[in-house]
């Protein structure tokens, strides 16, 4: 086959093709019934984890613009490759408490009607995959200020993590008004 005559497109679709051969379970496992994916991070001391579909990206922190008569917790607007999103501290937004910007905080991009916002978290500590089984054990929200968005807590090896709803957290009343 010669690569000159591929297109970038054709070349990568030949290179994942070749990755895939060399781990011939991975599809299998990507596709079982009942498994849930996940991208877990951490909010001052509790852990997280909300559908991979409803993060679009994960980014370092990049500098920001505070925005005037706002609440606390929106931390301003980004330049997120020439789109302004707005920045929420999410342990502020929760918990009252303010993040601490450190080497391992991060923002998750999530869309948001017309637009997307960006959460401000302490870390992401990478995908999470969840089971059938997993989720039958779960253990209901007792957190009264996370209820209305996690419905239930697993336990994934050795981590208690609560499965947050992105959806139910930028639909929340008070999450879309961030006017003081």
């Amino acid at each position: 086959m010669n690569a000159t005559a591929e297109s970038p497109y054709e070349i990568l679709a030949r290179y994942e093709r070749l990755s895939l051969a060399h781990a011939s379970d991975v599809q299998e496992r990507l596709d079982a019934p009942g498994l849930w994916r996940g991208i877990g991070y951490r909010v001052g001391a509790r852990l997280f984890v909300s559908g991979i579909d409803e993060i679009n990206e994960l980014l370092a922190v990049p500098a920001m613009a505070p925005v005037p008569g706002t609440r606390p917790w929106l931390l301003g607007v980004a330049n997120v490759r020439g789109n302004l999103v707005p920045v929420i501290d999410l342990a502020r937004f929760l918990f009252g408490e303010r993040t601490q910007a450190a080497e391992r905080t991060r923002l998750l991009v999530v869309r948001q009607g017309g637009g997307s916002v960006a959460l401000l978290v302490d870390e992401v500590f990478g995908q999470r995959t969840v089971d059938g089984q997993q989720r039958q054990e779960a253990e209901h929200e007792d957190d009264p200020r996370l209820t209305r968005f996690v419905e239930s807590r697993v336990r994934v090896g050795e981590q208690q993590l609560a499965l947050l709803s992105m959806g139910r957290l930028v639909r929340a009343p008070d999450f879309r008004q961030a006017a003081a």
